[in-house]
Formats: C-alpha cells, structure tokens, sequence
C-alpha cells in the first residue's frame, strides 16, 4: 500500500516497503520476511478502532484541556490590555509551536506519542486564545457554532465513508495532498506579507477570508478520509498499535483545521 499523505509516509506499510515489527515474527500480505528477529510467543500489539479511539481521545483530551486553562487563566481581556497582550502572545507560541510540531510529526519515521501530546497542548493554547479572542470580537455564538459544526462535519463525514463505502485511490490522495500544501503555501504567504503591509487577505475576515475559509473546510474534509483510510486498511495490514498515535495525530490536526476555519466563517458572517 502506497500513501502520499505526509502524516502516513513514514509508515513502511503504506510505501511498498518491507515492514517487521519486533516481538511479533510474522509476516502480513504486501511485506517481507522478518530479517534478525526471533519468533516471539505472544504477538505484538497490533492497531485496533478500540487503540485509534483511545489515542485520539487522550490527544483531543489534552487539547481540550489546555484550550480550557487558557481561556480560565488569561483574565478579561475587553478591558485588560495586560490581559489582551497576554492572550496574543500565547496564541502566537501555540500557532507556531503547534505548526513546528506538526512537520517534526508528519516527517517522523517512528511515531512519538509525547511529541503527539505536546503537539495537541500547543494547539489547546491557539485553539482557547483564539476562541477567546473571537468570541470577545464577535459574540459567544461563533464559538458554539464552530464547536457544533466541528462535530457534526466530523460525524457526517465519517457517516458518508462508511455508508457510501467511499474507496481511496492514489489520484484522490494525490489531489487531496496537492490541495492541501497548495492551501498552507497560500496561508504562510500571506502571513509572511501582513509584516510588511501586503497581505492579500487570505487569512483574514473579509470576502477573501469567507472563500479561503470555505475552501479549508472542503479541504479538511477530503483530509479526513485520508484519515479514515488510514485507520482501515492500517488495521487491516496490522500495523503495530503504536501506529494508533499516528491516527490520532492525524485526526486532531485535521479537526482542529475544520473548528479554526468555521470560527473564521462564522466570525465573517456575524461581523
């Protein structure tokens, strides 16, 4: 199995290559004989739906709970420009650390469930900062209706997957990725530009801002079919449970991707 999502490359199951997991001496359709390991009497752990659910409800856990501590801790910010200031600072650390975190994780050979929970921690931080932020801007409705138009994309979209018995091909994940990159290259550019006064509004709360928010949204969505797809055919393959955190990495960051681009929409809409 061959995947061009940059989440999964580094999984040698799902590249053509050869892959043994220690302690388990078997072989699996579509991989090598084991090379240098001894057979082991009790096989390893293999990625199951129960260690996927687990994983990605501890990381959605962690960054739930950090959103929570920064929107409780930060003070009021409508007449505290102390307070304001401060919520600025820790949405900065959290986008661009989170953002750091994500390439280290995606590009990673062996998947690293600290690095993963780091990574949700530091998205709690932007995802509560900036909640916070737009709902002192908007009103607390943008932030009840990202959080339910989060859920539902999420749930919908994983009704349709498995109901329409959506199949993933080498062209889609090719599309899907291009999309994506083409998506974040436009988001960098034009936070690089408002330094010095160009940006183009991409990012921003404008009639630009509704299409790109739109389109990150569809973006996200095919994203989490990539996602689901990994989680069914790694499972099928027997990939080896500690692959369950790759999924969970997967999948927070693309919903985390989805509730920013609704709380962006629903934020244009309001104003």
């Amino acid at each position: 199995m061959r995947s061009n999502n940059p989440v999964f490359t580094r999984v040698d199951g799902f590249n053509g290559r050869n892959a043994v997991y220690p302690g388990n001496g078997q072989t699996y359709e579509g991989y090598g004989s084991p090379v240098g390991f001894e057979p082991s009497s009790a096989p390893a752990a293999r990625m199951t739906i129960d260690s996927v659910i687990n994983r990605t409800g501890m990381s959605l856990g962690v960054l739930i709970i950090t959103a929570a501590a920064t929107w409780m801790l930060t003070g009021d910010i409508r007449f505290d420009p102390a307070a304001a200031s401060k919520l600025y600072m820790l949405v900065m650390v959290g986008a661009v650390g989170g953002f750091v975190l994500s390439l280290v994780n995606s590009f990673k050979k062996v998947v690293s469930p600290p690095l993963v929970l780091a990574y949700a921690a530091l998205e709690g931080v932007f995802v509560g900062g900036m909640s916070k932020m737009f709902q002192d801007a908007f009103g607390g409705g943008v932030v009840t209706g990202a959080v339910l138009g989060t859920v539902t994309a999420f749930a919908g979209t994983l009704a349709a997957y498995k109901f329409f018995n959506i199949k993933v091909g080498n062209k889609f994940r090719t599309w899907v990725i291009g999309a994506m990159f083409g998506f974040v290259a436009l988001s960098l550019l034009d936070f690089v530009l408002s330094f010095f006064g160009a940006s183009f509004g991409w990012n921003g709360l404008g009639t630009m801002g509704l299409i790109s928010g739109v389109l990150g949204v569809g973006i996200a969505v095919l994203m989490l079919i990539l996602d689901f797809d990994f989680v069914e055919r790694g499972i099928a393959a027997g990939l080896p449970e500690v692959e369950s955190w790759r999924a969970a990495f997967g999948l927070t960051v693309t919903i985390v991707w989805i509730y920013v681009q609704l709380l962006r929409i629903l934020s244009i809409l309001r104003d």
